[in-house]
């Protein structure tokens, strides 16, 4: 059965006067549009007020998402900084110890080259050179302190020559094997060294404390002229040692001398060079007893009575 023909016409004038509606707004927003767009072509400048308007209106969003996007960015690079913290860690390890080491080879060459340089200062200059050789070790707990060397008779050394490193004295041969010797340091309680003082002739005794240091005994005693920083060489009395080398640094002044340190420490000695004894002729004629003139004169007296 078909609708009544009151209600079809109702719901149609509706409808119509929606579609019109639209058609007519529609007509009204494109023509506003293009009267818009023909403006802001002919005079550009026109909307610029409305656009200040319309962007302060808006800009205290887009800061909030400005601040957002930047605090989300801050976040994420500190997060994935904490994950990479462990490896970073870890390399900067692995370059430090490596550095360590390219240090400590930088100092172990160092160390090496001045090694060679104290045996070049060995080898030039010394005429009365018998051997060069490695220190081999030392004493370190008794009261007696003796040095060993790697030369021995078959290299010409005896008992008696001196020994010395590039930085001074040692001591002494004692005794003699054939590829190895037994040294008396200066250190030794039975060791004694006649000295001067380097800067003036102040001359003394260096004798050893079996301690690892000596005890400078001035010969004329009086006023003390010693000062702690004093150098002490050789002075060469007695013809074993020749004068002016190095022997002993002064540590502590005493009322009557001084206690020093030697300044050829036998723990820091590598090598050493063996020599000739320095006058082998004054050193005889102190060791061997001489004839009295007292005893020639009796003698020739003796002879000349019938």
């Amino acid at each position: 059965m078909a609708p009544p023909a009151s209600r079809r016409s109702g719901h149609s004038r509706r409808a119509q006067y929606g579609i019109f509606t639209g058609y007519v707004i529609a007509a009204i927003g494109a023509l506003a549009g293009a009267i818009l767009l023909g403006i802001s072509l002919w005079q550009p400048g026109s909307f610029s007020g409305l656009r200040n308007t319309a962007q302060d209106a808006v800009s205290p969003v887009g800061e909030a998402g400005a601040v957002a996007r930047t605090e989300s960015q801050g976040l994420f690079e500190t997060v994935a900084g904490y994950f990479r913290a462990g490896s970073k860690n870890a390399q900067l390890r692995r370059e430090v110890e490596l550095t360590r080491i390219r240090l400590a080879e930088a100092e172990a060459l160092k160390q090496e080259n001045a090694r060679l340089k104290e045996l070049l200062s060995l080898t030039k200059g010394r005429q009365g050179t018998v051997a060069i050789t490695r220190f081999i070790g030392s004493t370190a707990s008794s009261t007696r302190r003796f040095g060993y060397i790697g030369a021995g008779r078959k290299d010409g050394v005896e008992a008696g020559m001196p020994v010395r490193s590039g930085r001074g004295i040692v001591g002494r041969v004692l005794e003699v094997g054939r590829t190895s010797s037994r040294v008396l340091l200066l250190t030794d309680s039975e060791s004694v060294l006649p000295v001067r003082l380097a800067r003036e002739d102040t001359v003394a005794f260096a004798e050893g404390r079996g301690d690892g240091l000596l005890r400078i005994r001035l010969i004329n005693l009086g006023v003390n002229p010693l000062k702690v920083g004093d150098v002490f060489v050789t002075s060469g009395a007695g013809g074993i040692f020749e004068p002016g080398v190095a022997v002993a640094i002064v540590n502590e002044v005493t009322s009557d001398g001084a206690v020093a340190r030697m300044i050829s420490d036998p723990a820091a000695t590598n090598y050493v060079t063996v020599e000739r004894v320095w006058q082998p002729v004054a050193l005889k004629a102190a060791t061997v007893p001489a004839e009295t003139p007292l005893a020639a004169d009796d003698g020739g007296e003796a002879a000349s009575q019938p």
